[in-house]
């Protein structure tokens, strides 16, 4: 019989595969078997990781305005800070109030001068009884 030659999709699969994990150490950018496990836990840990960035810079956030607003002794805390502002609808981001914290202190306590001005911000609000 005459020789078969195999394809060529197994060996362009592999080397697709050599190229993704040729950054990794010793077997494991060496051996197929060992750089398709590899690659399918980097993979899991990348997918996983972009989650908790997400949550690692909202917490960096909340930290530096809450560092800000003790520092100014703009507010007592940052909780009181954060429900004056959605009660007056000054819609700000915690990643734009970072920013403003960090680069112009004296635009937040701006803001934080706007929140009192516009009402009792200590008091909840009143309900009025309506008659009918």
């Amino acid at each position: 019989m005459t020789r078969i030659k195999r394809g060529y999709i197994a060996r362009r699969r592999r080397t697709k595969l050599r190229l993704f994990a040729s950054s990794f150490r010793g077997a494991h950018s060496r051996l197929t078997r060992t750089m398709t496990q590899q690659r399918i836990r980097a993979l899991v840990s990348a997918h996983r990781d972009r989650g908790k960035r997400k949550r690692d810079f909202r917490r960096l956030w909340i930290t530096r305005i809450n560092a800000v607003i003790h520092e100014m002794g703009v507010f007592y805390s940052y909780n009181q800070f954060i429900h004056n502002l959605y009660k007056k609808q000054l819609l700000l981001n915690r990643k734009i109030l970072a920013q403003i914290a960090l680069l112009n202190r004296s635009c937040l306590y701006t803001i934080s001068n706007d929140i009192k001005k516009k009402g009792d911000w200590k008091k909840s609000t009143k309900i009025f009884e309506i008659e009918f």
